[in-house]
């Protein structure tokens, strides 16, 4: 299939036009509240061509043809979110509201929503369609890049998912241990898209007991969280990748994959950044390094790791 085959003209109605209000206010709300997948994007009439086919042409993307307001859509939706949060924007989620795009998937010829596929290099992969589960789409997902990589495709080096399991960073700042007061305040901040407020909780903490290793990392995790809220993933990656020497570019990636999962990619990206760099950029990057360490439990042998080649780095 070629780009060439869709055509994306034509009037669209008015019930399409109030589904793609709904899904924007959804986004919206994702977004200020920090559960946003920073690796979604919302697909049109408009943008499909540049977001979906094009962007396939460098790297693997998912279609996920969805329903507002459908449980199945809504399910397969978050464990596709989960899973490109894990495997750290190796791919993108393209997401098509079929009540707001009726079009792409009447060119697409959809037998039934949800539906995934996977499109790359024009081409597009058929996938699971009706109710899918976060393993099942995982399994499905593996055997799809399984069979690039054999057909030379993908290079071999490309892994395609995160580790299993992994709990997404937003998570892991909300309440835990049976209601903790910050930990619930924390939480109500975010919810509202309140970053400095949730960031406040805890800072608060940590001055109280400056020991507290728990409040710590949560305050180091909000304030990540905050961070890649602001990041347009695509442009980060590809600013980083076109000058290895802008330092505010690598911190950028470092915290998206650190936000992803990709715990030493991150580490990695910064202490080669501290070794390329000098004075007050050097130190810059060492700070922010050292910042994303205290995310993670004492004693953690990635740190402890990357402790080591940072002072090599340095020395």
């Amino acid at each position: 299939m070629q780009p060439s085959d869709y055509s994306m003209q034509g009037a669209v109605d008015l019930g399409a036009r109030k589904a793609a209000l709904e899904r924007e206010a959804k986004r919206q709300a994702e977004a200020s509240s920090g559960h946003a997948n920073p690796y979604a994007i919302d697909i049109s009439e408009e943008n499909f061509q540049q977001e979906v086919l094009e962007r396939s042409m460098s790297a693997p993307v998912i279609l996920a043809v969805l329903q507002a307001r459908s449980e199945q859509s809504n399910q397969v939706e978050k464990a596709l979110d989960k899973l490109a949060v894990e495997a750290g924007g190796q791919w993108a989620v393209a997401k098509v509201d079929v009540q707001a795009s009726p079009q792409i998937a009447q060119a697409l010829r959809v037998p039934g929503v949800p539906m995934v596929a996977m499109v790359i290099g024009g081409q597009v992969v058929p996938g699971p369609v009706g109710p899918a589960t976060y393993d099942q789409l995982r399994d499905w997902l593996g055997q799809v890049f399984d069979g690039l990589r054999q057909q030379g495709i993908l290079p071999q080096e490309y892994a395609g998912l995160g580790p299993q399991g992994e709990a997404d960073p937003q998570e892991a700042a909300g309440p835990a241990g049976g209601g903790d007061p910050a930990d619930v305040e924390a939480q109500e901040a975010l919810q509202r898209g309140d970053f400095a407020a949730a960031e406040a909780v805890y800072a608060k903490v940590v001055e109280g007991d400056p020991k507290n290793d728990e409040a710590r990392s949560k305050l180091a995790q909000v304030r990540l969280l905050t961070r890649v809220h602001a990041l347009d993933a695509a442009a980060a990656r590809k600013a980083a990748a076109d000058d290895p020497a802008d330092v505010e570019a690598q911190i950028n990636v470092a915290d998206i994959d650190m936000y992803g999962g990709k715990i030493e990619d991150a580490f990695d990206r910064l202490i080669a950044t501290v070794r390329r760099t000098s004075e007050d950029d050097r130190d810059r990057v060492r700070k922010h390094l050292l910042s994303l360490f205290e995310i993670l439990p004492p004693g953690d042998p990635r740190v402890g790791k990357a402790r080591r080649a940072l002072t090599s780095a340095l020395f």
